[in-house]
């Protein structure tokens, strides 16, 4: 256990203590609560912040020596760590992989219904267009293969351009 947990958990059964001992009505509970769960929010967007702040110094256009200066001063001003770095990659590149994921799933979703199956797999033929041709039961696992491959695209395009 870190010392920052200890003294987290110190704090909270400070806090408990605290709570317990006074009468709270609804109101100043739902008060509390959202004051708790503010403080938690910016505890966990902090480290999006700092690595945000690196990322603007790939835009500037400046000499090598004033990127060194500005690097310096960003690393002395946020405190990251490898545990910082770690979840980062780790929370985008999990983004990343649901993204291609998904398009494999709907590209392999299309070719199922595009390409023709052997008759073994026509299991059952839903609707006919006519005599020999139709929407089989293969044709509707398809559907559903590409659509839960576009949930998964929208999912996580969604996730990486709200920066969660």
């Amino acid at each position: 256990m870190k010392p920052d947990d200890k003294a987290v958990n110190q704090k909270l059964d400070e806090l408990i203590a605290l709570l317990a001992d006074n009468h709270i009505d609804s109101e100043k509970a739902r008060g509390l609560r959202q004051r708790i769960s503010k403080a938690i929010e910016a505890s966990s967007t902090e480290e999006e912040e700092k690595i945000d702040a690196f990322r603007s110094l790939d835009t500037s256009n400046a000499s090598r020596l004033e990127l060194l200066d500005e690097f310096s001063i960003l690393l002395s001003s946020n405190q990251i760590d490898s545990n910082t770095s770690k979840k980062y990659i780790a929370t985008h590149s999990t983004n990343v992989l649901v993204i291609i994921i998904g398009i494999v799933m709907i590209t392999l979703g299309f070719a199922m219904i595009i390409m023709p199956a052997p008759p073994d797999f026509e299991i059952y033929t839903v609707f006919y267009f006519n005599q020999n041709d139709g929407v089989t039961i293969m044709d509707l696992i398809s559907l559903l293969i590409v659509l839960a491959g576009i949930y998964l695209l929208i999912k996580s395009v969604y996730k990486r351009s709200a920066g969660i």
